[in-house]
């Protein structure tokens, strides 16, 4: 029994440790540097080393391992192969460190760094590239209206992935909502009172930068008796027909009720009873 579990013991040990060699060769090192920016910005990945005589740094994407720039300290030339990355890469002839130009969404991904001396990874960059943040917009909701009551608001954002947007009253959550991945329109509800004095604020926020957008109660949240200040000539215009259709409809279906009620009557009293 005991030397079954000692050759289990010995089993997992070696696993591990073949395990941890081949993590090894995957990345080089123990290190995974996260590197977060914005698109259209520019990065550079550090290679945190200096180019020795005859060296040769390489950086490649750890995907499909693509060669997309190398470096020679004999001549300084230096070579950018991948189409993607056109006119978009420089490297430092010193360390050999990596920056990317007018960086792009598409860039994201796990980039590997390595030394002709030490034919090993020094470094693997996981880089995320985010979506430039638009700004949220603020409206009246008028899909209802709400005459001396409360303020209905909505907070809009179009086209976006990995974000939260949220309302905040001071420096308070009061609701938010997220999307990962998927490019979609955010929209968010607020209700306020016509004389709230607090400060409200809509922001749109992704790991690393944020977009606010203030609420001016005074503007958006006039008192609904005059409607086209409200929510616009327009759709108040829209909103006025539509109402005094349905009331047209209505009365008209409360006269036909009523001729059709008279009618009956008449027809009653015009037929003989049946002892007659």
């Amino acid at each position: 029994m005991e030397l079954t579990i000692l050759k289990k013991m010995f089993d997992l040990f070696s696993f591990f440790c073949l395990f941890s060699w081949s993590l090894a060769g995957v990345f080089g090192v123990d290190e995974v540097k996260s590197v977060s920016v914005t698109e259209g910005e520019s990065v550079t990945l550090n290679s945190d080393t200096e180019i020795q005589t005859d060296d040769m740094i390489t950086w490649r994407t750890v995907q499909n391992n693509n060669l997309i720039a190398k470096i020679k300290e004999n001549n300084n030339k230096t070579d950018f192969p991948d189409e993607r990355f056109r006119d978009r890469l420089k490297l430092d002839e010193k360390t050999g460190s990596l920056t990317i130009m007018n960086i792009r969404t598409t860039d994201s991904g796990l980039y590997r760094v390595i030394s002709s001396r030490s034919k090993t990874p020094l470094y693997t960059f996981n880089l995320t590239v985010y979506a430039r943040l638009p700004v949220p917009v603020i409206s009246r909701d008028c899909s209802v209206l709400r005459l001396y009551q409360n303020c209905s608001l909505v907070c809009s954002v179009l086209n976006v992935s990995d974000v939260t947007l949220s309302w905040y009253a001071g420096m308070s959550v009061l609701s938010s909502i997220s999307v990962c991945d998927l490019s979609i329109s955010l929209s968010l509800p607020l209700e306020v009172e016509y004389q709230d004095k607090n400060t409200y604020s809509c922001v749109l926020n992704n790991p690393i930068s944020n977009q606010t957008t203030h609420l001016d109660i005074t503007q958006l949240c006039k008192t609904c008796s005059d409607y086209i200040h409200c929510c616009g000539f327009t759709e108040a215009v829209i909103r006025l027909a539509l109402s005094a259709l349905v009331g047209v409809a209505t009365v008209a279906v409360l006269v036909y009720d009523v001729r059709s009620r008279s009618l009956q009557q008449k027809k009653r009293e015009q037929t003989p009873s049946n002892s007659d």
